[in-house]
């Protein structure tokens, strides 16, 4: 099992790792998914994310987003895979885990972490969960 640190990881390059790893067979968890950064300029991605939270079909039969910190970025991986409702995407689906913060089961093994420019504008996951 691989195990990835977020802090500071930026999302679209962290889900399309995550993506591939998890197509070739590897079991994936995510740690510490509050910290992960997402580029862009802060008001806009907050009015991206609220515009499709906001987009709920007639009697709340449409998709529901929600706003915890590691069902957000298990969607975007989700985006990244073919068809998570069938075939290769899903079983790949399955072997991905993400967890707030490091679970005590992963304190002392060795997490992956990925380099990541400082200098972008960026917003933290954990500020869309609000």
């Amino acid at each position: 099992m691989k195990i990835i640190d977020g802090k500071d990881t930026i999302l679209g390059r962290l889900a399309s790792h995550v993506a591939k790893e998890a197509l070739k067979g590897e079991e994936i968890a995510i740690i510490n998914c509050e910290q992960i950064r997402i580029t862009g300029k802060k008001k806009s991605i907050e009015k991206e994310f609220e515009a499709k939270r906001q987009r709920v079909g007639s009697a709340q039969k449409g998709p529901k987003i929600s706003r915890t910190s590691e069902k957000i970025v298990k969607r975007t991986i989700r985006g990244m895979l073919p068809s998570h409702k069938e075939g290769r995407g899903r079983e790949a689906f399955k072997r991905i885990k993400c967890y707030v913060g490091i679970p005590p089961e992963f304190k002392e093994s060795e997490k992956i972490t990925f380099k990541s420019e400082t200098k972008l504008k960026s917003i933290r996951v954990k500020h869309l969960s609000k």
